[in-house]
């Protein structure tokens, strides 16, 4: 006998960039550069770049920004091996797809050549905030 599928709730885009938007306006449109300076590249400068257009391609359903430009990878760590630990977070901790983004996170990241293998951490600290935003991603939802 099949299990009952189970039923997920899934905010409306619209409604998370809205509260985005709203936040945004509500701290007078600060903002902060993109997470490159919270990355460590270790010794493989290139390596590390081809990371981050790989995290460039996995977005957040809820929000049409990808999680690198998000603000929500919080380091990128390579080891001599070639092994790749992410550390990341989520927007919010009940995000209803979160097992989905770090799935994906981690087939995108392993799925660039040099990549031995990829762990993704999830953190909540410190929270996430809109000014981990890149100025790409303010753009591209209307907060700039």
């Amino acid at each position: 006998m099949a299990e009952p599928r189970k039923s997920l709730s899934v905010i409306n885009p619209n409604d998370k960039v809205a509260q985005l938007r709203d936040a945004f306006a509500a701290d007078g449109g600060a903002v902060a550069k993109p997470t490159a300076e919270a990355a460590s590249a270790g010794n493989n400068e290139a390596l590390h770049a081809e990371v981050i257009e790989a995290l460039r391609t996995v977005y957040d359903p809820e929000i049409p920004v990808n999680v690198y430009d998000l603000g929500l990878i919080y380091a990128i760590e390579i080891d001599g091996e070639n092994r790749v630990t992410i550390r990341m977070t989520l927007t919010a901790p009940g995000c209803p797809v979160a097992g989905d983004i770090l799935a994906d996170v981690d087939r995108k990241v392993e799925n660039v050549d040099a990549v031995k293998s990829c762990k993704v951490d999830l953190v909540f600290d410190p929270p996430w905030t809109k000014d981990r935003m890149s100025e790409a991603a303010l753009l591209e939802l209307g907060l700039l």
